[in-house]
């Protein structure tokens, strides 16, 4: 028969003096078998428990051929231990999983969306409805149902029957785990669902406190819906209202106006970006023609303020002007730097290996295609040597 866990009988329990009946290591991570355990294994959507076997932090619990494996990141010896779970987290567990057996049995049974999977994240859970798409209208009228049921306060109890009485019983299931055996563990909300499952739960939907459903997405023909129970409910809401205080501030504006004064900022700053793009063409326009007058062969030019964009505008303008010429171009700061080399199509050099000597020369790294080579570097302090090194090759070819 089964064994049943310290964590199956009682949910609230939160430590357990036991003993490590076997120690092991798998993939290089140690883990212990305790006698019996507080310890919830991950399992049925539901993550396994996080805690302390005496002072050492186990890190995931899982569960093989009936026994519980706790991985800890420090050996433990055998002997008698004191197992303590990390309470706030499961805790919160509880209550995303009681919500979801709620939705589960409300969205079946009131509007005949069945459940396809549950998964239940570090931020948000979310169940798999069996629905090609839902409306807003139709999320809210599930929602008030679930408001309705916390409400109530109705009990929720765990129970164990035969695999004979589960045919007799009215149990929602998806089935039970390859190569079960004896008794069937059962958690009820009264008058609302009767469902198989192993997992930890809270007494009451009470408990629960609240659910938020947050949205949906198209998933392999149904829907994925993503919802927040309990302390999250309100831990949401907190972060909402602490950026929106941040948002009054950037955006000075009342949060129903949030949407607008934003649209409105991303308007100008569509609108800003396309004139520094018509300054830019124009500026790399005018320095293109001051270059290509110069008498020498190689050019060079550095611009403070310009960016990879404008380099590569003004290479190709420069290319176009000036097939005679070639240039060593360069933009930024110490440290935050960028380069061109270009060479027009009569220039005899090997434009792609220049530029990759050059690069490392200024500690950057780049690349290119025919005549124009281009990178980041992280110094120009050695500039004047690139461009010793780019003369060089040309008095080479």
């Amino acid at each position: 028969m089964k064994k049943t866990f310290a964590y199956e009988k009682d949910a609230y329990l939160t430590e357990l003096k036991t003993a490590v009946i076997e120690t092991g290591s798998e993939k290089g991570k140690d883990f212990v078998v305790l006698r019996d355990t507080v310890f919830y294994p991950e399992g049925g959507g539901q993550p396994g428990d996080r805690g302390w076997v005496d002072d050492v932090t186990v890190s995931s619990v899982t569960q093989e051929n009936g026994k519980v494996r706790h991985y800890v990141d420090a050996a433990v010896q055998r002997g008698e231990v004191l197992a303590r779970i990390d309470w706030p987290r499961r805790y919160d567990h509880m209550q995303q999983h009681t919500a979801q057996h709620l939705l589960t049995a409300l969205a079946q049974d009131q509007f005949g969306w069945p459940t396809k999977a549950f998964h239940l994240g570090n931020d948000v859970s979310d169940i798999e409805l069996g629905v090609s798409q839902l409306s807003a209208e139709q999320l809210n009228g599930l929602e008030e149902a679930v408001a309705s049921e916390i409400r109530a306060a109705r009990r929720v109890q765990t129970k164990r029957v035969s695999a004979d009485r589960l045919e007799e019983l009215k149990v929602r299931t998806r089935g039970l785990p390859a190569g079960h055996q004896g008794p069937i563990r059962l958690v009820e909300i009264e008058g609302v669902d009767l469902n198989t499952c192993g997992g930890t739960h809270v007494r009451s939907t009470a408990e629960i406190e609240s659910v938020k459903l947050l949205n949906t997405e198209s998933m392999r023909g149904g829907i994925r819906l993503y919802f927040v129970a309990g302390g999250r409910v309100r831990r949401r809401l907190a972060e909402h209202e602490a950026r929106n205080v941040d948002l009054r501030s950037l955006l000075g504006a009342p949060e129903r106006d949030f949407a607008a004064a934003a649209k409105l900022r991303l308007d100008q700053i569509q609108e800003l970006q396309h004139r520094e793009r018509i300054m830019r063409e124009e500026l790399a326009e005018a320095a293109s023609d001051a270059l290509a007058r110069r008498p020498e062969d190689l050019l060079e030019a550095h611009f403070k303020s310009g960016d990879p964009a404008f380099l590569q505008s003004l290479a190709h303008k420069l290319q176009e002007k000036s097939r005679t010429k070639a240039a060593l171009l360069t933009a930024g700061n110490e440290g935050d730097g960028f380069f061109v080399v270009v060479a027009g199509d009569r220039v005899g050099c090997d434009v792609q290996a220049l530029g990759r000597q050059v690069a490392i020369l200024l500690k950057g790294k780049g690349g290119g295609t025919g005549r124009i080579f281009q990178g980041r570097v992280n110094t120009l302090a050695k500039r004047r040597d690139a461009l010793a090194l780019f003369q060089l090759e040309l008095e080479r070819d």
